[in-house]
């Protein structure tokens, strides 16, 4: 017995390996692309002056969603690029519109296509269990094996580490519609592709934003972890707080960090709330 050993590492080795061998050049296009993306809203994001973005951002939020939240906004923006750390915020922020991007287009599908199909459905949520339980630091190693040092591995890892929350709350949002509004549409000769997008998809929308809203929470807290392979941002500045002992620089990055969080949060929440008041009218 002292000799049993289940070799679990060397066989997920050997599968890497022959996925790199085998699709190098796939993971080379995916890289392309998510690479021109971020480099894109990043280029974007920087090319105007600081004060034009923080009018803008906050002048939306104010009108749009809030009022007092578009003065927290102001404030927010402000204070961080006093702190220097403009381009590392814009970099963070890049990092995770496209992570929650590319998590929502992926989950949100995966979601409706589990909230339709039983089987589907018991199929994935051992995976989805498997993907919130397994620690976010390990996302880190495949990400880079494909994808090498960068932000495109840091993009990589924060996409799957948000994904689950969409996929789930998508799943829940539409199966929770009352089963006797679905039925009155069938009753009255409804498809299913009609009671999905003119019934389910509609009730469950409230759901699905918070969805959304985990997802970018998610993903701020992964592109954090992900400066550890090269994602830059506000969590390069915390790392290297960290290497150097900085406890000044640390204490900065990491309120940038809370600011752009609650930020971020209370936009996504005062959005779903509102769907949920537009749904009960």
């Amino acid at each position: 017995m002292t000799n049993f050993r289940i070799p679990l590492g060397e066989t997920v080795n050997n599968f890497f390996d022959e996925m790199i061998i085998r699709y190098s050049s796939v993971f080379d296009s995916i890289s392309d692309v998510l690479r021109t993306m971020l480099k894109g809203s990043e280029e974007f994001l920087l090319m105007w002056p600081p004060w034009f973005l923080i009018t803008v951002f906050s002048l939306l939020v104010f009108l749009l969603i809030e009022k007092k939240l578009g003065l927290f906004t102001v404030i927010s923006l402000i204070f961080m690029y006093g702190l220097d750390l403009w381009p590392e915020t814009v970099s963070t922020l890049a990092l995770i519109l496209a992570g929650t991007f590319w998590s929502l287009a992926i989950g949100v599908p995966t979601g409706i296509l589990a909230s339709q199909y039983d089987t589907f459905e018991k199929i994935l949520r051992p995976i989805l269990d498997f993907m919130q339980t397994l620690p976010s630091f390990v996302y880190l190693i495949p990400a880079v094996i494909f994808f090498g040092l960068g932000k495109v591995s840091g993009l990589v890892a924060t996409l799957i580490f948000a994904m689950p929350p969409a996929i789930r709350l998508t799943n829940l949002g539409i199966r929770q519609v009352p089963a006797d509004m679905m039925e009155a549409a069938k009753a009255f000769g409804s498809t299913r592709w009609q009671i999905l997008t003119g019934i389910q998809l509609p009730l469950a929308l409230p759901t699905i934003m918070a969805g959304v809203n985990q997802c970018i929470m998610m993903a701020l807290s992964m592109s954090v972890i992900a400066a550890m392979i090269g994602a830059g941002g506000l969590g390069r500045v915390v790392l290297m707080a960290m290497e150097t002992v900085n406890i000044g620089k640390g204490v900065e990055g990491g309120i940038g960090i809370v600011l752009l969080a609650i930020l971020l949060d209370r936009v996504t929440e005062n959005i779903s709330k509102r769907f949920g008041a537009a749904e009960e009218k």
